[in-house]
């Protein structure tokens, strides 16, 4: 059952980032990441989003032709640092506001007390997760930050009680 809904939040989810973009895919989730922390490398992009370096050459060659992200010169030299465009900003902010309503439209059937419940028993099965670092970006990788603020998603593997 939690599979058969994962997989209708992810399709509601992925119809509404091709009305935003026109793109599905990680072209989305790959917006999302980058306006996490402006300045993300090509290579720490491609471990997040699980693709090969040319499928990441790729898809950031498509978001800067497309004027959502540009590439300046990282701290060290030697990497190219990521950045969002004010287009490439709003866009995300139009996936962030998307993928709340995909995600509502199928809460809207529970009544405030099962909301509530459900909301903590999804965050104790993620607390309880043995994750790393990368393993919490990649999941949290079209999370809105503005809303979560708090990730129960442990960062060490290990490191978490269970």
């Amino acid at each position: 059952m939690l599979g058969a809904l994962s997989l209708a939040v992810m399709d509601r989810i992925e119809q509404g980032a091709r009305e935003v973009i026109g793109r599905g895919g990680e072209t989305p989730a790959a917006l999302v990441v980058i306006g996490y922390g402006q300045g993300m490398t090509n290579d720490t992009l491609r471990r997040i989003l699980g693709l090969s370096h040319s499928g990441t050459v790729r898809l950031v060659d498509r978001l800067v032709s497309d004027q959502l992200v540009e590439r300046r010169s990282a701290k060290d030299g030697r990497e190219v640092a990521l950045h969002l465009t004010a287009k490439g900003a709003a866009t995300r902010n139009e996936l962030m506001a998307s993928r709340i309503s995909a995600v509502t439209s199928l809460l809207d059937v529970l009544s405030p007390a099962e909301t509530k419940r459900l909301g903590t028993l999804l965050h104790d099965l993620l607390a309880r997760q043995n994750t790393s670092e990368l393993d919490r970006f990649t999941i949290c990788r079209m999370c809105d930050d503005r809303v979560c603020t708090d990730c129960p998603l442990p960062t060490t593997k290990g490191k978490h009680g269970r």
